[in-house]
């Protein structure tokens, strides 16, 4: 099993910028799909971000693309989430999610068998 914790949410104007991280532990970090999901109130979980295991590859949700940069650091086990010209609708509560599956560009939370904590990020207008 794996063990995922996030961090970096917080609260910030429309406009500004946040960097969430998530650490992982538990299992090999390098052969992890990883991926950010994000539920604000009252809404379904959504998919934000996907990277594969080297990195090479990742996709978005329409609704970040060119906004929000997923990267990851096998070193330190880590994978980030740069977020870029913050909305209002961004406002929610951020998960991190890791999967033993090979990167396939998927964007199903049932691919996904870890979950963090989640971190809240809140953006003012």
């Amino acid at each position: 099993q794996v063990q995922l914790v996030e961090s970096g949410g917080g609260l910030v104007q429309a406009g500004g910028s946040l960097r969430l991280s998530c650490a992982a532990s538990g299992r090999t970090f390098s052969r992890l799909t990883m991926g950010w999901f994000r539920q604000a109130p009252g809404k379904e979980r959504e998919f934000v971000a996907g990277i594969s295991w080297g990195g090479a590859l990742t996709n978005y949700a329409d609704s970040v693309k060119g906004r929000f940069t997923i990267s990851r650091d096998n070193a330190k086990s880590t994978v980030y989430l740069q977020m870029n010209s913050l909305k209002p609708e961004d406002t929610a509560v951020y998960y991190c999610a890791a999967s033993v599956r090979a990167y396939s560009g998927s964007r199903s939370q049932t691919d996904f068998g870890s979950w963090g904590q989640g971190t809240q990020v809140n953006v003012s207008s």
